[in-house]
């Protein structure tokens, strides 16, 4: 793969994000996508194993989505959402409150998943000051992340995404999240945590801590924190950014509880793929608590582009698709084969886990760094992967696949098959 003049002008014009930028390689020039491809100037086709940062649902350039774009762009681009409303917006807020849990009510849009969890903060906090009992503290997991905007860093692990803001990032209590071995320990902290009477708000990632290394856990002990939460009236936040819209095989990570969140969190998956769009959800009662003849009381946060018509016209296709019988048959045929997956590979000598949940995929490798998202052997199996035509970004010695929901059989079996040829070379890969 030689070096395009894309590529040659890229390097003096832009700044491309996540990217150590002494010893980045000359961008791949992506020209086309199709499916589950992407194609590059010179037609080598590539499988796009992590769906272009976890949005793309349908495939590539779906010609459907498209054209509702399209359609949408002939009459409508964008309008204030103060005062104004249209009809994309409203008909995305209904469809999406219809698929999310019953105590959901109102719909606010926002621009990506970052400020989806900015909107969620604000929310919360800014409830508590309405309703006359201004509790300021916030509960989050260790080894969470949740955006990069300054209230989504200060609700995350202190890490490498953060540390160089850390002593201005407000303070949050991090409890550790329930994986296996610490169900116990994370719920004991959580009930002890929550006798404080200043205890505002509970955010997590359900079920799958993504940019943490896609660390799963279960819903059981998930759900006896919710319910604590509930009891102590604490706000719960969602953060599925990352987890809705079918990847870990329901709709909503949330479903796998009975308890519901009082807020949740959208984005990535939204519209598929092709335009960015925030959603934050609300219970009645957080919503009401706005709703008041003091006008201090309102909730002064908005964006230029909230609500786009052109985003809200992407998304109610996403949402033609994703309410298609057949396609979550397909993605249970995903979590099938990545079931089995983590069965062949569980006991290799050369990885530390395996897991999956629903169509996501995840291998922590052994290695001699101790470090997990700087850990160098990430590169070498990216550039592994993309030499055999499949797009990976590991985690440090995390690898995972988050497909698009059209992978195929025989593009899985792709997957599996360099994944196979990977780990035969550990670790002079």
């Amino acid at each position: 793969m030689g070096n395009s003049d894309i590529s040659e002008r890229d390097r003096k014009v832009t700044w491309h994000p996540f990217t150590h930028q002494k010893e980045a390689a000359y961008p791949l020039n992506i020209v086309k996508g199709e499916g589950v491809y992407l194609f590059d100037e010179s037609g080598n086709k590539y499988i796009d194993a992590f769906s272009s940062w976890w949005v793309n649902l349908h495939g590539h350039a779906n010609p459907y989505i498209a054209e509702k774009i399209y359609e949408q762009a002939k009459t409508l681009e964008q309008v204030a959402f103060s005062d104004f409303t249209h009809a994309p917006a409203v008909m995305l807020a209904e469809r999406l409150l219809s698929h999310l849990p019953t105590n959901q009510s109102r719909i606010f849009y926002s621009d990506n998943g970052s400020t989806s969890v900015e909107v969620a903060l604000k929310m919360a906090i800014q409830y508590q000051h309405n309703i006359g009992t201004p509790k300021k503290k916030i509960i989050a997991f260790e080894n969470g992340y949740h955006g990069d905007t300054f209230g989504s860093m200060s609700v995350a692990e202190r890490n490498v995404f953060n540390n160089p803001f850390a002593p201005f990032l407000f303070e949050v209590q991090l409890i550790p999240a329930p994986i296996k071995g610490m169900e116990k320990t994370s719920l004991g902290q959580f009930d002890h945590a929550l006798k404080s009477e200043d205890v505002c708000a509970f955010i997590y990632e359900p079920l799958i801590q993504g940019a943490g290394g896609m660390v799963m856990y279960e819903p059981e002990t998930l759900e006896k924190i919710l319910k604590l939460c509930k009891a102590h009236k604490c706000i719960t936040i969602a953060d599925e950014v990352m987890t809705g819209f079918g990847r870990t095989g329901k709709f909503w990570a949330s479903n796998y509880m009975n308890t519901k969140p009082d807020i949740i969190c959208l984005s990535k998956g939204i519209t598929g793929g092709f335009m960015p769009l925030g959603i934050t959800s609300c219970a009645g009662f957080i919503y009401d608590a706005f709703v008041s003849d003091d006008k201090t009381k309102t909730f002064y946060h908005g964006h230029s582009y909230t609500a786009n018509p052109l985003a809200c016209a992407a998304a109610n296709a996403s949402l033609d698709l994703l309410e298609k019988h057949e396609l979550f048959e397909h993605v249970q045929f995903i979590a099938s084969f990545f079931e089995r997956m983590k069965k062949k590979y569980q006991n290799h000598p050369a990885i530390i886990d395996c897991r999956n949940r629903g169509a996501i995929f995840a291998m922590e490798l052994k290695t001699e760094e101790r470090t997990h998202y700087l850990n160098q052997v990430g590169r070498k199996i990216s550039s592994f992967f993309l030499k055999k035509g499949i797009i990976v970004r590991p985690l440090g010695n995390i690898l995972y696949f988050i497909p698009p929901y059209v992978i195929n059989q025989a593009q899985l079996e792709e997957l599996e098959k360099c994944t196979d040829e990977m780990l035969s070379l550990l670790p002079n890969l």
